[in-house]
Formats: C-alpha cells, sequence, structure tokens
C-alpha cells in the first residue's frame, strides 16, 4: 500500500513505516507560539529542565495583543522578553512585527516536508507550502522546548479536489466557507485534508494560505497542499534552510474524496455563530452591519487589501471599517502602492499589524445587538468581545462592498 503526504512525513521523522493510525514519538522542525508564550513558560519551568532542548527550533512571536493594551497584558509581553533573553531564542519577533502565522512564513520558516507544530489552532496554514503543521496545547509546547520531542496519532487524509476557473467575485475565502459548509466544522475531524485540482494550481502562496488557514475549521489536523513551482517561487531566497518536497502517492488511500467545482461556487457568507453555518450571500443580501473588519491571518494579505480597495476607490464607507495588514511589511507594500491611502481616503480605520479586533480581546470590540461582516475565520459567540452581538463571514470583496452599502450586497448585482 502507498502513502500519503503525512505518512511518509511521520515516517520519515520517526524512521520508521508508518501508516495512518499508528502512534509515534517524533522531533518537530519548529514549534512556534505567541502571547501564550509566557504561560507555556511556567509551564516548561515546572517540568524540572532549565534549558530549552532545541532552541533553534523555537519561533516566538507576539501578536495577540500588540501593543499591549492593559497592565496584565504588558506584564505577559515582558515574562516572555526575559525568558527569550534567558533561553537564548533567536527566532523571537516583538510586537512589531506582525500575525504570527503571516510572520512565520515570510521568514521562510514554512517550507515542504518539514513538520511543524505551534500553539495556536490556525497553524495549519503553513500547510500551504507543503508542509505538514498542526495546532497544539501550550502543554505539549512546553514538553517539546523540555524534550525536543512528541507523540502523534498519524491522522488519516482527506482529498479535496477543486476544479475549475474561479468566477469574477469568487475568491479562496468564499470557496473555504463553501466547502466547510458542505462537509460541516466537524467533517475533517482529526483528519490531514489535501487540497489539490486545477483550481488549487493556478492559486498563489498567499491564496493557498487561506484554504489551509481554514481548514482548522473543519477540524482538520494540518491543510496541505503539494508544492509546485508557486511554492519554489515562493521560497526562493527565503526558505530558512534546504527542504524535502513530499507528495501523496497516486494510489495512496484516502478515508474521503470530495470533488467540488468552483463555477458552483457563489460569494459565500457564514452566517452567526458558526463557521458552517452557510449562505449565499442572495440568502443574507440587505442584512445590516454596523462594522466592517478586513484582515487577520486568513485575508490581511496583500492581495486580500488590494481587492478590498478595488472596490471601495472613490467612495465612501457608510460603517466603521477596520483594516489590519497582517503584517509590517504588507503595510509597507500596500503604503508603497497607494492601497492604503484609498482606503484610508474612503473613512477606513487603518490598525496596526496584529491580531486586534479578531480574538475580541481589545480594538472593534462590539456593543450587544451590533453586527460585524468580516474576513475573519471564526465567528463564535463572544469572538469579537461581545457574546450578544453576532459575526458574519466573508471576503475581502464582499466585506468591502457591505462597508460602502452599510449592508450585506452581493457584488455581482454591484457590477
Amino acid at each position: 500500500m502507498r502513502k500519503t503526504f503525512v505518512e511518509k512525513v511521520f515516517s520519515n521523522k520517526s524512521g520508521k513505516d508508518v501508516r495512518a493510525g499508528a502512534i509515534v514519538s517524533v522531533e518537530p522542525d519548529y514549534v512556534m507560539s505567541h502571547d501564550n508564550a509566557a504561560a507555556i513558560s511556567g509551564t516548561f519551568k515546572k517540568i524540572g529542565v532549565s534549558r530549552i532542548k532545541y532552541p533553534e527550533r523555537v519561533v516566538i512571536i507576539l501578536d495577540h495583543e500588540v501593543p499591549a493594551p492593559k497592565e496584565s497584558s504588558a506584564i505577559n509581553h515582558k515574562e516572555i522578553r526575559n525568558f527569550v533573553k534567558e533561553q537564548n531564542i533567536q527566532n523571537f519577533f516583538d510586537i512589531n512585527h506582525g500575525i504570527c502565522h503571516q510572520i512565520f512564513t515570510e521568514q521562510g520558516f514554512a517550507m515542504p516536508g518539514k513538520l511543524i507544530v505551534g500553539s495556536d489552532s490556525h497553524t495549519t496554514t503553513y500547510g500551504a507550502l507543503g508542509a505538514l503543521s498542526a495546532g497544539i496545547g501550550r502543554s505539549e509546547v512546553a514538553a517539546i522546548w523540555a524534550t525536543g520531542e512528541l507523540w502523534f496519532s498519524v491522522p488519516e487524509t482527506i482529498k479535496i479536489v477543486i476544479n475549475g476557473i474561479m468566477p469574477k467575485y469568487i475568491t479562496p475565502k468564499d470557496i473555504a466557507l463553501y466547502i466547510i459548509g458542505k462537509i460541516g466544522s466537524d467533517g475533517a475531524d482529526y483528519k490531514a485534508v489535501e487540497f489539490s485540482g486545477d483550481t488549487i494550481n493556478r492559486m498563489t502562496v498567499p491564496e493557498r494560505m487561506v484554504l489551509s488557514n481554514m481548514a482548522a475549521e473543519m477540524g482538520a489536523k494540518c491543510g496541505y497542499t503539494p508544492p509546485d513551482h508557486n511554492t519554489f517561487d515562493y521560497l526562493r531566497g527565503r526558505a530558512k534552510s534546504e527542504y524535502e518536497s513530499l507528495y501523496s502517492d497516486e494510489d495512496a488511500v484516502f478515508s474521503n474524496i470530495f470533488k467540488f467545482n468552483v463555477e458552483d461556487v457563489s460569494p459565500s457568507v457564514a452566517k452567526p455563530h458558526t463557521v458552517d453555518n452557510l449562505a449565499s450571500i442572495k440568502d443574507v443580501e440587505g442584512t445590516k452591519i454596523d462594522q466592517a473588519l478586513i484582515g487577520t491571518c486568513t485575508n490581511g494579505r496583500l492581495e486580500d487589501l488590494r481587492a478590498a480597495a478595488e472596490v471601495m476607490e472613490g467612495k465612501k464607507v457608510k460603517v466603521r471599517t477596520l483594516i489590519i495588514p497582517a503584517s509590517r511589511t504588507v503595510y509597507k507594500e500596500a503604503i508603497k502602492s497607494g492601497i492604503i491611502e484609498t482606503l484610508v481616503d474612503s473613512g477606513a480605520i487603518i490598525l496596526n499589524p496584529g491580531c486586534g479586533p479578531c480574538l475580541g480581546a481589545h480594538q472593534g470590540v462590539m456593543a450587544p445587538g451590533e453586527v460585524t461582516f468580516s474576513t475573519a475565520n471564526r465567528n463564535f459567540k463572544g469572538r469579537m468581545g461581545c457574546r450578544d452581538a453576532e459575526i458574519y463571514l466573508g471576503s475581502p470583496v464582499t466585506v468591502a462592498l457591505a462597508a460602502l452599502t452599510g449592508e450585506i450586497t452581493d457584488p455581482r448585482r454591484e457590477s
């Protein structure tokens, strides 16, 4: 029997011939954490070891509450900075860089064939570059810091095949919401998801990152795209080390195969309060909103800001509109290209790169009864700081248009 991508990675890392369902103990190539590194360091110290075994494999990126909005956040950041110095961690990115998943990718840590773990559920993002990347718990991160290894149950793989040319106004976010709505938020629980098909082949790395990021919202342990020339071009001059691209064998055994035609996808919206509460935009058109949010680790890249600016150019927003570049690099490029000026002229508010409103800890918190239309990846009750508010999810195109009209609007009707 031939192997899937994940079976190959775990076989390589363990030095054994393993299949789905096997339990293996392996050493990840990188382990990422963010603001929760302070809590992790506390657990690490309780283990009884004084030094991180492989500090060169540790990546810490402050992004959730940046700059610190309250004293407890500032203390948290201070503890992390002190721990970084104490442990001589070189891969540390302070509050001025951006969202962890964007920074990790920009800095070349995400590479084909690598095993990457992180104390954030959307660590799945790095699968867009052909890595096996999975979110794990804080105690597991502390264990890796101490021992360099962790045990895994090798997951089965679901193959998602997407073919066809993306219609106008359809983006990878629409595709992701559509798929999650079809297979459910638990449709890939503790499974690997492999994205393939000619639609995927035509996508850029940033576009593929949307799908891998949202794989977490269907319960996936990881979301993988087979690396190709787009991947290699992106990594040229960026990759931190040599890497080996791994691919599922043609006759590999998948637990399920889903096939989609992208031409069947309309602008998609996830209604409150679950990501799989799918609606075609025509079914929610006219829903009034109080706030629009464009950004986050899902849709804060340059392509996303450009798409929003094209919709908003020469027009004025009718609701509070928050724009969050995913990183300082994205922010600078958006300034140079005139995107930021267009967005500012429309009346939008530009926030510093970071997670910001997405988690509801600070920035853009809603009042009871208010509605936000967001490009983020989650819309659970209380996600943006208020349990009595509602969050709808959509693409940068549909959210930008709603910011102008004050209600969810079908872009096809406006063209």
